[in-house]
Parts: structure tokens; C-alpha cells; sequence
């Protein structure tokens, strides 16, 4: 059985994460947690001056809350019905990186899904501030959905990568069940100007490949420099609705959101975007 968590700001981009993951896992026995955090909207609540004022406030924000994922959780009885499903919500007082990080401790959990812009989504933006945060500090496989992506079966994923993570095998299933629902290719990119790798880098892939092995996998390698711009031009010139990265210290996505390019190159703005986290759980 899976466990999910959707964290929701109660927005257009929220409930469209929330329909794709569903029609991603429709195959799949799967616990979903609908999550809404609410402490800065209390916090934030100028009308507070006194501690009786803010244990109402507090009081209030939380029935709202409540209400408000009982009636997402009876939309997607209507829209999303599925007898492999089970939702279960929960309103929680503290930080959205907090909660949701809190959950995946108490509650083994698989994979947080989230919109990449939230309520206040600002268009020229790739990922909002909150899925960022999620993104970088959850210690759980996070798959960002780009807002208005219908696209429900991915055709080939693109998962680039360098062979120096040891990667964990349970993120590497969830990938390979992702793609054997829909069998969708997977293209492993590598981005060098070598041919010759290092025993490291041989046992890592042979890892990887062992992991995938139910999957169709491919490796393609461009011998670049700069390994943004390198999967970027291979996503403009090559069809890919579903993108891969991993998460950890001299990966790529660490030089990609620690050298603030993933607003650069867009990436994974348009098409759905799996951060694997490579810790052990």
C-alpha cells in the first residue's frame, strides 16, 4: 500500500495536483493524507494582541480548515471515486515543512504531491515559495505538478543523473511502479565529456538499472560542460512529460537550486517533476 501526502492551499493548483496523483496511483492501493497547514495564517492575523485573542483565532482558522477538507475530501469521492483509495485529512498547526515532514515520520510516508504555484502563484515564477521549501527540506520523494498539466500517462520520463549517488532502493521502486503502470520509457541522461567512469559511478548505475529492471530503460550521454543547459536542450528538442532528479549534496539538482537556475531554465515548469530525496528510511 502507498501512503501520499497532499499538502492544499485550497487553490486551483492544489486540486489539480491532487487529480493527477490520483489518476497516477488509480491502479495502486493507496492512503491518501490531505494536509492543510494553517499557523501563519494565524500568526499573520493583525487583529491579535492578547493570548485569549489568538487561542480564538487559533480556534476559528482551525474549524474553517477542518470544514474546508471535508469538502475536498467529498469532492474527490465525486470527481476521483476509486475503491483503491482512502482519504483521511488533517489540519495542522505549524509550518507547512514542519507538518508535512512531522506526518512522514508518524506515517511512513511514500511521496508528498503538490502544485508547483500555490493561492498567490505568481506566473513568472517556475515553483512557488512553499513547493520550494517542500522541495528542499522534506525528507520524502516530493512529484510537483505544473498548474493546468492534464497530461494523466506519462510516455518517457527523463531521469538525469551522474552515477555518484548511491541511490535507496525504496525511492527507485516508487519510480519503477510509477512507470509500469503506464509503461512508460525511462532515459537515463548522463552529462559528461568522459566515456570512462569510475568503479563508484559503475556500481551505482548497475544498482540503478537492477532497481528499474521491470521498467524500459535507455541511457543517453551528452558530452557538455554545463549540465543545466545540457538537460534543458534535451528537454526542448526530445518529448518528455515527466521529469526525475535527486535531491542531495554534488547531485545535479543541488547545483541547479543552489545556483538559482531552476528559474532560468524553467525546469520542470511544464511538465510534472519528481525530486527523489536518497535518504535512508
Amino acid at each position: 500500500m502507498r501512503k501520499v501526502v497532499l499538502p492544499t492551499d485550497f487553490s486551483e493548483s492544489a486540486w489539480n495536483a491532487l487529480h493527477y496523483a490520483m489518476e497516477l496511483f488509480k491502479y495502486d492501493i493507496t492512503e491518501w493524507y490531505l494536509m492543510h497547514a494553517f499557523a501563519d495564517e494565524v500568526y499573520e492575523n493583525n487583529a491579535i494582541n492578547v493570548r485569549a485573542k489568538f487561542d480564538e483565532v487559533k480556534a476559528q482558522v482551525q474549524a474553517v480548515t477542518e470544514k474546508q477538507l471535508e469538502e475536498w475530501a467529498d469532492k474527490i469521492k465525486h470527481v476521483a471515486a476509486n475503491p483503491k483509495h482512502s482519504v483521511k485529512t488533517i489540519a495542522a498547526f505549524g509550518s507547512l515543512v514542519d507538518a508535512v515532514n512531522d506526518l512522514v515520520e508518524d506515517e511512513n510516508i511514500d511521496l508528498v504531491v503538490m502544485g508547483t504555484q500555490g493561492a498567490t502563484g505568481k506566473k513568472e515564477l517556475t515553483f512557488g515559495t512553499q513547493t520550494l521549501q517542500v522541495i528542499k527540506y522534506v525528507k520524502c520523494p516530493v512529484l510537483a505538478i505544473p498548474n493546468k498539466f492534464h497530461e494523466m500517462q506519462p510516455t518517457r520520463v527523463l531521469f538525469p543523473t551522474d552515477y555518484l549517488v548511491p541511490y535507496k532502493r525504496r525511492e527507485l521502486k516508487l519510480l519503477s511502479t510509477l512507470a509500469k503502470n503506464f509503461t512508460t520509457k525511462i532515459t537515463l541522461l548522463y552529462v559528461s565529456k568522459f566515456d570512462k567512469r569510475s568503479f563508484r559511478q559503475e556500481d551505482n548505475k548497475q544498482f540503478l538499472v537492477s532497481c528499474l529492471e521491470e521498467n524500459q530503460c535507455e541511457e543517453i550521454q551528452l558530452k557538455e560542460d554545463d549540465v543545466t543547459w545540457a538537460i534543458h536542450d534535451f528537454m526542448e528538442k526530445t518529448p518528455v512529460d515527466f521529469l526525475v532528479m535527486v535531491n542531495s549534496r554534488h547531485s545535479y539538482l543541488e547545483h541547479v537550486l543552489h545556483t538559482s537556475k531552476i528559474e532560468k531554465m524553467s525546469l520542470g515548469s511544464q511538465i510534472p517533476f519528481l525530486v527523489l530525496q536518497n535518504l535512508p528510511r
